[in-house]
């Protein structure tokens, strides 16, 4: 008695049309992962510039508000310009005799600062001063509003704004 041996005919693998589609899709796939990744590494210096900016407008506000109220304000502050204490002066608003935008060493006081402009490792900053008290309800004289503008090389911007009331 003989016995037959039953083989099959049936290959294993894949046939060109299934390697094809297969190719297809991981190209879609690995393309869409490519343009996420790349996305995410141009985006990835814009805390960076960020930070600089908020560094370089907190240094200029900080510097400003640490000056006195008023060019006729004593150290100290005390009788505070405009008040009606004995041997208080009248305010005044704007750059004094011997004050000059271009040295900053000269600015004594915090509007001196109005149109002030500086450049720092290509970011640039300005300062805006104005007259501010009725947004704080007192007298229009009483406070001054600070407002830093740093424009990064980009041309991204950040403001910064404080008051400084006289007191």
């Amino acid at each position: 008695m003989r016995t037959r041996c039953l083989t099959s005919n049936r290959q294993n693998g894949f046939t060109l049309i299934e390697m094809v589609v297969f190719l297809v899709v991981i190209s879609v796939g690995l393309g869409a992962l490519i343009a996420v990744y790349n996305q995410s590494l141009i985006n990835s210096v814009d805390p960076v510039v960020r930070v600089k900016m908020l560094e370089i407008a907190q240094s200029q506000l900080d510097e400003i508000t640490a000056r006195k109220y008023d060019e006729n304000t004593p150290t100290g502050g005390v009788p505070a310009c405009g008040s009606a204490e004995p041997g208080a002066q009248a305010c005044s608003f704007g750059l004094d005799s011997g004050e000059n935008l271009a040295n900053a060493a000269s600015l004594d006081d915090v509007d001196d600062f109005h149109n002030y402009s500086a450049t720092v490792s290509g970011y640039t900053s300005a300062v805006a001063v104005t007259l501010a008290g009725p947004e704080l309800g007192i007298a229009n004289g009483n406070a001054k509003r600070i407002t830093v503008t740093v424009t990064a090389p980009t041309g991204d911007a950040l403001t910064l704004s404080s008051y400084r009331v006289n007191f």
